[in-house]
């Protein structure tokens, strides 16, 4: 899954005037506890996550975690992220499935500050985030769901050779003949056997 789509749907998110059922408003949390979440999204909704993501199959989702408090204005998210996902292979088409089952964290600050300027890379550590008046689990669940998918799924009835293609009566090339030894060692085998021309 691209970026490109990444920053789309957090955008989108941003937008929302309603936050999820499951999101916890900044303001009701306890600094002195762990304010802990629980997710399971039923069917429906795992078909739905399933048909944005352009997965054959989504089961199995869940996300359970808590919230708590760093320093006097900041938060952290802690969680486990677990699913089964089916995709397409990227070579066969057949069906793959994958089961996740991954830590999640994010840091949420609240003099966060991001810049916007175009030419400006996404930052290598992920998993901080501006505060804001609601921590969503269920937008966290999607995004880490999103990180967590295999880039290039595969078949296990995928062949493990890859397959050559050449004239008749030449010998095709294989990646080992491409490598910076290989004349070596064809050379070292004729040597070793004189029989051979």
């Amino acid at each position: 899954m691209d970026r490109g789509w990444f920053k789309k749907r957090k955008h989108m998110m941003a937008r929302q005037p309603t936050p999820h059922p499951a999101a916890l408003r900044v303001a009701d949390l306890n600094p002195n506890a762990k304010a802990a979440f629980s997710l399971r999204p039923e069917a429906d909704a795992l078909r739905a996550l399933a048909s944005e993501l352009d997965l054959l199959g989504l089961r199995k989702l869940s996300f359970t975690g808590h919230v708590t408090s760093q320093g006097r204005t900041d938060w952290s998210l802690t969680g486990t992220l677990g699913a089964t996902v089916v995709q397409p292979c990227g070579v066969t088409l057949e069906p793959v499935t994958t089961r996740l089952d991954v830590p999640v964290t994010r840091t949420y600050l609240a003099d966060y500050n991001e810049t916007t300027a175009p030419e400006t890379e996404m930052p290598e550590d992920d998993t901080i985030e501006p505060l804001g008046q609601w921590i969503d689990p269920e937008q966290v669940m999607i995004e880490a769901l999103v990180l967590a998918l295999p880039l290039y799924p595969r078949s296990t009835d995928e062949p493990a050779d890859p397959q050559v293609f050449a004239e008749k009566g030449v010998a095709p090339m294989r990646d080992e003949d491409a490598k910076p030894f290989a004349g070596l060692a064809a050379l070292k085998a004729q040597m070793d056997d004189p029989t051979k021309e």
